[in-house]
């Protein structure tokens, strides 16, 4: 099922074995290579330090919050070798430029949703600039509709005309 990425935000950490929180969710951790969220930042209830969550580490996502096993889920960020280059990253796609390949601008993420069970980000919502927002609103753009990920910009494949452009708006 898809959710917007704040669906994801927000929430506590909570434990099977001692049925309490014991950590709150602060960000999502995203591979920019695939659009993967590979973990969530999380502030630990105890000792206040800001750990990391693994969604494999993650036996099921409530309306509540992220139900694991216990504490022993939550990593020190420098422990995880193999994340270590995209926790580094601090990879953010909110407010990113999108251009077209051939570089027409589009506008800036505005928001994403994210299929709850691959935890790959699916759709991005682009909000168009002011001027060119008059009689359109928000742009969704399809994860196979995107060609490239630079740390400052997404590019897409090139809106074939402006029907199909409108098609894909809400309004």
């Amino acid at each position: 099922m898809l959710y917007l990425n704040n669906y994801f935000l927000d929430k506590e950490v909570l434990s099977l074995q001692t049925t309490t929180p014991i950590a709150s969710i602060i960000k999502e951790i995203i591979n920019p290579d695939n659009l993967k969220i590979e973990g969530f930042y999380c502030k630990d209830r105890f000792s206040k330090k800001i750990l990391v969550l693994l969604v494999q580490d993650i036996r099921e996502i409530v309306d509540d919050g992220y139900i694991v096993n216990d504490q022993e889920a939550l990593a020190d960020p420098e422990d995880l070798v193999k994340l270590r280059e995209i926790i580094n990253i601090d990879f953010n796609l909110l407010g990113k430029k999108v251009e077209t390949i051939s570089k027409d601008k589009i506008g800036k993420v505005s928001d994403y949703s994210i299929d709850s069970s691959s935890m790959f980000i699916q759709k991005l919502y682009v909000q168009k600039p002011l001027l060119k927002n008059l009689n359109n609103g928000t742009l969704i753009i399809g994860r196979d509709q995107i060609n490239e990920i630079t740390p400052n910009k997404v590019i897409i494949n090139d809106l074939l005309s402006p029907s199909l452009q409108n098609a894909n708006a809400i309004v």
